[in-house]
């Protein structure tokens, strides 16, 4: 029994909710919208997602006992370092560069791409036991992350352009929250979430 294109769209739209959150909370940090800085963070969210799947269709359930233990605990710590820097930079008084996204952060982008797109590792390896054409899966999961974080940046910084500072607090606050979130529901405390 497969998956259908509705089904697969609502897998596309779940799994990139972490990525479109993320993408407002970088956007928030904009002084001045930029475009280029929005395409690259979209199109590495949308590649990771994308691909995270292929990942677990390929590995399959021979190492998902190896991952899954830990794979919650990866987001958090991810999450939680970026956040946390956002915090402290925009708390820091230094106008320089307050925790802001006005450049490409490589290596922050690609920290977030990979925490925010682990849950589609897990989703990979059960698109391995069903009857799932995993190449335009993957594709939808990939174009519909890209579309949904660059909204989601250029929705932050109408946001953030007003409110600098405090955004860019907030912003580092619900990165953390997001990684809380993720720990919570991977060990069972959070049920409801």
């Amino acid at each position: 029994m497969g998956l259908g294109v509705v089904e697969l769209f609502l897998i596309a739209v779940g799994l990139s909710m972490d990525a479109f959150s993320v993408s407002v909370c970088k956007g928030l940090g904009m002084r001045r919208l930029n475009g280029k800085v929005a395409f690259v963070l979209a199109f590495l969210f949308g590649a990771f997602q994308g691909l995270m799947p292929v990942l677990g269709w390929f590995l399959g359930s021979q190492l998902l006992w190896l991952i899954a233990p830990i794979d919650h605990w990866i987001a958090f710590g991810l999450l939680a370092f970026i956040g946390g820097n956002m915090v402290r930079e925009a708390l820091s008084g230094d106008e320089e560069d307050s925790g802001t996204t006005d450049h490409i952060a490589w290596g922050e982008f690609l920290m977030l791409a990979v925490a925010t797109s682990i849950d589609a590792l897990a989703v990979g390896i059960s698109f391995a036991a069903l009857a799932v054409n995993i190449a335009t899966s993957c594709l939808l999961i990939g174009v519909t992350t890209f579309v949904l974080s660059l909204v989601g940046v250029f929705v932050g910084h109408l946001f953030g352009a007003r409110y600098e500072r405090p955004a860019q607090v907030t912003g580092g606050i619900v990165l953390i929250c997001i990684g809380l979130k993720t720990l919570a529901e991977h060990l069972g405390f959070a049920p409801w979430l």
